[in-house]
């Protein structure tokens, strides 16, 4: 009787991520799991990770582990958390009850050093709720045909915005400007750096 529980552990801790072969399968968790949240992998099931990764793990055990690992790389992604933040986060984790293990913490701590920038950039772009500004091209010419005779052979600029997401066909918007509009343009990107200046002044 003393020794199922001590077999029954030995399990638990293959199945969360012991030894080099628990590594190696929970580094490829991480994975999974950050290819289907950040990345849209939608094909990488929690019943395919389990096939491939953990198969003799039951599947409640598997789900639990699972989760547990895709709350900690939430949470680290959320805050994308630097080197020392990091340590100190998983370092609480490994003390905590119920938390992870020296290895789990290691493995957690190579993956995000290592793909840290991907994770962020994807973030980034899934935050982003209309088109964003990824070229533009101008240029200045004469105006040979207007309404108003005193227009013709007034110089215009003519601005070419590229807009778009990543991944997706960009969009271009061609836009005229006299010189008083072009004015009123400067005066008014003045006025939003000068804002955005104060305000990250006061952070």
């Amino acid at each position: 009787m003393a020794e199922q529980p001590q077999s029954h552990q030995s399990h638990q801790c293959q199945a969360l991520g012991a030894g080099s072969e628990g590594c190696k399968a929970l580094g490829a968790l991480l994975s999974g799991i950050a290819q289907a949240a950040y990345h849209g992998n939608a094909a990488l099931t929690a019943e395919l990770l389990r096939g491939q990764l953990y198969p003799e793990a039951a599947p409640e055990e598997f789900a639990a582990l699972r989760a547990k690992m895709g709350g900690l790389l939430q949470s680290i992604a959320s805050a994308d958390m630097d080197l020392n933040q990091l340590e100190a986060f998983l370092t609480a984790q490994t003390k905590k009850q119920g938390g992870i293990t020296t290895d789990q913490a290691a493995v957690l701590a190579k993956f995000w050093k290592n793909h840290r920038v991907k994770i962020h950039e994807s973030l980034v772009n899934q935050s982003r709720w209309d088109n964003v500004l990824k070229n533009m091209n101008w240029r200045v010419d004469l105006k040979s045909q207007s309404r108003h005779i005193d227009q013709i052979n007034t110089p215009v600029a003519i601005v070419e915005m590229e807009l778009g997401k990543n991944g997706q066909e960009s969009e271009f918007l061609c836009l005229e400007f006299d010189e008083a509009k072009v004015s009123q343009m400067l005066k008014k990107l003045s006025e939003i750096e000068e804002s955005m200046t104060a305000l990250t002044q006061t952070t």
